[in-house]
């Protein structure tokens, strides 16, 4: 049996990403991300009620200052109290968990996906996703840029406008693109 281009984009192989379920899905998170920028401030609370649902989890406290935008929802985990500040973008075509107490500064970019370094191959749509995962207590300064397959530990600082394309141990702080360690 032949797999679909969701099952092999969940299973963190190359798939088609132009392709009409991940459109609908795709669709789906757009409707929920207009409701989450469009509604006043206290009718929308810390996340829009359809964008908290699409989620994979959105811990206690969690919050999302508008706008926002994400390519799908449901591959993104947010710990209780993370905070994402005014345009942040999450490309979450593979799993994007974000521990507790973590704290990321405007327009803030998380990138999942990898396009195919072939021509041809990327004018056929294939890309992969790239699993993204951030600590608790972190805080990731305005303006980062965090590639797929980034680990960044407990505790990690990235300074703003930083460029994340290796993993952040626990606690260390990084800064610069590419990012590299302060001492």
């Amino acid at each position: 049996m032949m797999k679909s281009e969701l099952q092999k984009m969940a299973a963190g192989e190359w798939y088609n990403c132009v392709d009409p379920e991940l459109d609908v899905l795709r669709l789906a998170a757009s409707e929920a991300i207009f409701e989450h920028n469009s509604l006043p401030p206290r009718q929308r609370g810390d996340i829009a009620p359809v964008l908290r649902a699409l989620f994979g989890l959105a811990g206690e406290g969690a919050r999302i200052e508008a706008p926002f935008h994400c390519a799908y929802g449901f591959n993104i985990f947010l710990g209780d109290r993370v905070f994402l500040n005014a345009s942040c973008v999450v490309l979450d075509t593979a799993p994007v968990h974000i521990g507790k107490a973590t704290m990321l500064g405007p327009h803030v970019q998380i990138y999942c996906p990898e396009h195919h370094k072939g021509a041809a191959e990327r004018r056929a749509g294939l890309e992969i996703g790239r699993p993204v995962t951030i600590g608790e207590n972190a805080w990731i300064g305005g303006g980062a840029i965090i590639l797929g397959g980034v680990t960044i530990g407990d505790n990690a600082i990235v300074g703003a406008g930083s460029v994340v394309t290796r993993d952040v141990p626990a606690g260390a702080t990084v800064v610069g693109n590419p990012a590299r360690p302060v001492r």
